[in-house]
Order: C-alpha cells, then structure tokens, then sequence
C-alpha cells in the first residue's frame, strides 16, 4: 500500500490547542464494525459500550519532562529530546541543530547544572549522548525539562498533569499515550463497578509511535523499537477473560502494540522487551477487540494500525465526516471508540 492511501485533508483549525476540562467531557465517535454505524457522543459514555466480563487494557507509562533547551559552550540555541534511556545517564536523543551536534559536542543547560555529551549518532539521525550533573540527574530534568508536546500543539501548558493520564504510574515516556487522557478517576470507578476488569501494561513512547512515514511505499517503513512490559498477572487476567468470552478493549494504540507484540497463539505471554511491531492492513490480530483511540496525523502508522482493525476507506471516511463536524484532532482532541 502507498502511503498516499493513509492521507486526508485537515484543517489547521481542528487540531486542539488546549485539552477539554473535565477530561471525560471531550466527544465520542463511534464506529461499529459489524453494521457500519456511527454515533456521536461524549467521552462519558463509553462506560456504555462496556459490559461485565470486558477487559480494558490501559498504558500505565508517565511521561518525563524530556525536553531540554541549552546551548553550546560556543553559544547557538539548543534543543535536545530525550527519547528512549540507555543507561543511568545515557540517553538516545533527537538533537536541533543536528549539523551542530556531532560527536564530541557538549551541551550546557540551566548554567551548567546540567551537561551532556554527544557520543555517537544513530541511523535514524538521532543522538546517543551521556549527561553529567551534581547530584540527582532525575531532579535535574524536573527542574529543567519541558513537557514533550507536540509540534502542532502552539499553546503553553499550564499544568504537566494534565499531559499524563490519571493512571500513569512508570516514568519513562517521550510522549503521552493520548487515548488514556479522557478518563478521569471518576469514570474508571464506574467502569470497575460495572465488572469491567482494568489492567494495565507498559509501553514507554519513544520514536516509533511519532517517527514520520517518509517512504511512499509503506512497506519500506521501518519502526523504531519501544519498551514494553507484560506482568504476569496482567497475561493471567487478560487471558482468563477471554476464555469466559470477555472483548478486550484496548486504550490507544500503544496498548494495542503491546499486546500484540506479546501474543503467541492468541493467548498473551508476560515478557519485555523491545518492540519494533508495525501493525497496518491485512494483519491479524490476536488478541485485541476493540480500541479507544484519538485521531491521528494523516499518513501517520497510527492511522495505519486503525485501518488494519476496521477498514481503510471508512476509517478515512469516518475522518472526513469528523472533521465536517468540527470534532477536535490530535493529543487534546477528541476520541474515537472502535467496536
């Protein structure tokens, strides 16, 4: 398939600047698999679409201020995001300027309370640099790091929580698993009440979630790995639902890697590890049902893995008639229930 075949029109306008508040208040579109339906609702009433017996799988990672602004000893601006850690102190990164940043180049952030050194550069262009402070480094990321919010998104945030899910609890992440970002501590207690069983995993976003599709054949695409983890209890009480014929429901696209990632023969095995797994049409999946996610850049392999789950051509449908009706795009947009 070409990557051509993932692209819609939006406009600038429908891309959400600011998140809707209370988190659960944002809109709902949903789309039945079996009749082709769509309704229109609010994020509030996905507790509807849930019976006893459903599990819902949620991505309990915590984004880390990962974006840095220093400079070289030089002078010259720099801007460093870090992407996935190596080490204690060791960190693959993006870099701008990366013509400035070869290996050997030092960094300074914050006057010098923290430093960083570029080692090596990856073959996505990436950075492998290694930083140097006095005491705590986590500290002084916390001090000195920005919220990673995408490129699209010009407003300032005024509260770091409210780029983290409710439930995010190991940090780690580039970026936030945006589909989590609707529910509120109110909504899961409702949810459990109703014999819903929530089980989380882990998948830190890195540069695999985000990373452009540039080949227009997107074959040639190749993702970048991802951590991950499955616990045993979460393999144990995902698999036991479905053995008493329970969906499972996936929150977002990272819980949906995850679990495919991990599945063998259609049970899921507790493991981690990285995953490179790229999920477009005509893969079968395993273990996943149906999936709560957000709208997603066009050509992105977001858009790709939700067309693998229902169907290309309405899933860009489905998108041209969220945009004629002013439905709000991207991380503090609105979601999307597929069933």
């Amino acid at each position: 398939m070409k990557l051509s075949d993932f692209m819609y029109d939006l406009p600038e306008e429908r891309i959400a600047q600011t998140p809707v508040e209370p988190r659960d208040h944002s809109r709902l579109m949903v789309l039945h698999r079996d009749t082709h339906a769509i309704e229109h609702r609010h994020f509030y009433d996905v507790i509807d679409y849930l019976n006893p017996g459903d599990v819902l799988v949620v991505n309990e990672t915590k984004v880390i201020p990962a974006r840095l602004y220093g400079e070289r000893p030089t002078g010259g601006a720099v801007e460093v995001l870090l992407l996935k850690q190596l080490g204690p102190k060791r960190w693959e990164t993006l870099v701008r300027p990366g013509k400035k940043l070869k290996p050997g180049a030092e960094v300074i952030f914050g006057d010098g309370r923290l430093t960083c050194r570029v080692l090596e550069t990856t073959d996505v262009g990436g950075r492998i640099v290694e930083f140097q402070c006095e005491g705590s480094f986590e500290a002084a990321l916390d001090a000195l790091g920005e919220m990673p919010l995408p490129p699209y998104i010009h407003e300032k945030l005024a509260d770091r929580d409210r780029y983290q899910t409710v439930y995010a609890r190991q940090e780690g992440s580039a970026a936030a698993p945006t589909a989590g970002l609707h529910f509120t501590p109110e909504l899961m207690d409702r949810i459990r009440a109703k014999g819903v069983d929530i089980v989380p995993v882990l998948l830190h976003v890195g540069l695999g979630t985000f990373r452009p599709v540039k080949a227009e054949n997107i074959e040639e695409h190749e993702m970048h790995t991802e951590y991950f983890e499955v616990s045993e209890d979460a393999a144990r009480r995902i698999n036991a639902a479905r053995e008493r014929g329970g969906r499972i429901v996936a929150v977002g696209t990272t819980s949906v890697r995850t679990l495919e990632s991990a599945a063998r023969d259609g049970k899921l095995q507790a493991m981690r590890g990285d995953t490179n797994i790229f999920i477009k049409p005509g893969y079968q999946f395993q273990l996943v049902d149906a999936l709560i996610t957000n709208f997603h850049l066009p050509g992105s392999t977001l858009i790709m893995l939700v067309s693998a789950l229902y169907d290309r051509e309405r899933i860009l449908a489905a998108y041209e008639q969220a945009v004629k009706d002013e439905y709000r795009f991207f991380s503090f947009g609105d979601a999307m229930l597929i069933l």
